[in-house]
């Protein structure tokens, strides 16, 4: 097996830059695929799904059979963190997720981190299968949710536009909202040390709602619990790099990169690539975004370009090529294959 020091993901995170830009996309394993709608319908339940290894490992491998990607990321769900700890978490077909919310320090106290091990575990041994069944060039991401984001499930009992519920419960009682955030803190490290045992090379902390506070509360619920996540992790694993992913931060993105202490920062499509290039030159971490994914479903000479242009851009950088969010299950499989040749031709 190729070691973590000779993987091509890895080369940026060595401090390398390349011709040819490393490739992965968010949500690269999903319904846009045939083949995964097949091993999803064999699972029956999502989280069945994500809670048996087998398939789990099956729908992580099928994107890198497709396309052979530089990178294959864990197939799972955020929301295992807060099923796992004891919340009942359910999805709803053509709805999405559904929790009993939690909305006081009363409902924090019934959670458990003891009883979220064997859940872990579970995920854990997809990861060992996924580090047997890989091709020896292709690196693996392990993951989980920043405690912001899925703090605001948890409250929320679902996803929502503006993440009120959480949003209020931080301002009216802070040390309240604490408590569900330091619980979360505590079981992302616990849940990614396992992965990262298990065989991941990488770690990716997905905050899709980071853009949805203002920069006093991002820096207390956004930066400060991920910067704990990274200091955890940089004593228990140093060698194994952490992308930040906040999606929506904007200009706070580069106070993020440099407070938290991550190797990677995900840009999200509404970050122009000229401040992709620019932005985070004074900082030690390598740039990965940033394409629309709707572009990706659109397709044809508008996606070549705008691929070309994020290529120029960022020549000479310490860059891996990503979306500015994940693949939409109507990204025409074609067109993801198109825009790898495209990128793997620009060396």
């Amino acid at each position: 097996m190729m070691g973590g020091s000779e993987l091509r993901f890895l080369a940026p995170f060595r401090g390398e830059v390349l011709d040819v830009p490393p490739i992965w996309l968010m949500r690269q394993a999903g319904r846009y695929l045939p083949e995964y709608r097949a091993t999803r319908a064999e699972a029956g339940d999502f989280l069945k799904l994500c809670y048996t290894p087998k398939l789990a490992a099956e729908v992580t491998l099928q994107p890198i059979r497709r396309y052979g990607f530089d990178a294959a990321i864990l197939f799972s769900d955020i929301l295992v963190v807060p099923d796992a700890l004891g919340q009942a978490v359910r999805f709803v077909e053509g709805e999405g997720p559904r929790l009993d919310p939690i909305r006081s320090a009363d409902g924090v106290s019934r959670l458990t981190l003891a009883g979220a091990v064997s859940k872990f575990d579970v995920v854990a041994e997809t990861v060992q299968r996924l580090r047997q069944d890989l091709p020896h060039e292709t690196a693996l991401i392990g993951f989980c949710g920043a405690p912001w984001t899925v703090a605001t499930y948890m409250v929320q009992g679902q996803g929502s536009s503006d993440q009120a519920e959480a949003r209020l419960w931080a301002y009216r009682d802070p040390e309240g909202f604490e408590g569900l955030i330091d619980l979360l803190v505590a079981a992302s490290i616990d849940y990614l040390d396992r992965q990262v045992k298990a065989g991941a090379d990488c770690l990716q902390i997905f905050d899709t709602w980071a853009g949805s506070l203002p920069d006093d509360e991002f820096d207390r619920w956004v930066v400060k619990p991920t910067k704990t996540i990274r200091e955890a992790l940089r004593e228990l694993h140093p060698d194994v790099p952490v992308i930040g992913f906040p999606r929506g931060a904007g200009a706070t993105a580069v106070w993020y990169v440099s407070e938290t202490g991550v190797n990677g920062i995900g840009c999200d499509t509404a970050t122009p690539p000229f401040v992709m290039s620019e932005a985070f030159d004074e900082e030690d971490v390598v740039v990965q975004g940033n394409l629309d994914p709707l572009l990706l479903v659109a397709g044809g000479e508008k996606l070549d370009e705008r691929v070309d242009e994020i290529l120029d851009l960022m020549e000479g950088k310490r860059f891996i090529f990503n979306l500015g969010h994940g693949i939409v299950p109507q990204t025409p499989p074609e067109n993801v294959g198109r825009l790898v040749e495209r990128v793997r031709s620009k060396g």
